[in-house]
C-alpha cells in the first residue's frame, strides 16, 4: 500500500512539472532551415561540360580469327612431332627429389608410420 501512494505522488508531481517545450525554440535550427530556404542555387552554363568530357567514339571493330589455308597439313605435322619438353621438366625432377622417388605409396606410408625420435630435453 506505501508503494501504491508513492507511486501516486509520483506521478502527481511528474504530471505538474512541466517544461515549456513549445516556447523554446532551436535557434540554430531556425537559421538552417532559413538558409536552406533562401539558398538558390547557381545556374550551370549550357556549354560548362566542354573541355570537361571527352567525345565518345565506338572502339575499332575487332578483326574475326582466320583459319589456316592448310588445316590439315598442320595437323599432320603437330601429330607427327615428338614432345620432348615434359619429358625433360619430368626427369630433371626427379634428380632434385632425392632418394625418395619411386618407391611407392607403401613406403611412404610406412615413412609416415614410423616412430619419430623425441630431441632429449636437458633440465
Amino acid at each position: 500500500m506505501l508503494s501504491m501512494n508513492f507511486l501516486r505522488q509520483a506521478a502527481r508531481s511528474a504530471r505538474t512539472f512541466s517544461t515549456t517545450s513549445i516556447a523554446r525554440k532551436d535557434l540554430v535550427q531556425d537559421l538552417y532551415v532559413k538558409e536552406l530556404k533562401a539558398y538558390k542555387a547557381p545556374v550551370a552554363a549550357k556549354d560548362a561540360h566542354v573541355g570537361v568530357v571527352k567525345n565518345f567514339s565506338l572502339p575499332a571493330v575487332p578483326k574475326p580469327p582466320t583459319l589456316p589455308v592448310d588445316l590439315a597439313a598442320e595437323l599432320t605435322a603437330y601429330d607427327a612431332t615428338e614432345p620432348t619438353k615434359a619429358e625433360a621438366e619430368v626427369t630433371s625432377s626427379t634428380v632434385h627429389a632425392g632418394e625418395d622417388v619411386g618407391k611407392g605409396a607403401d613406403a611412404f606410408l610406412g615413412f609416415l608410420e614410423a616412430d619419430v625420435k623425441q630431441a632429449e630435453v636437458h633440465h
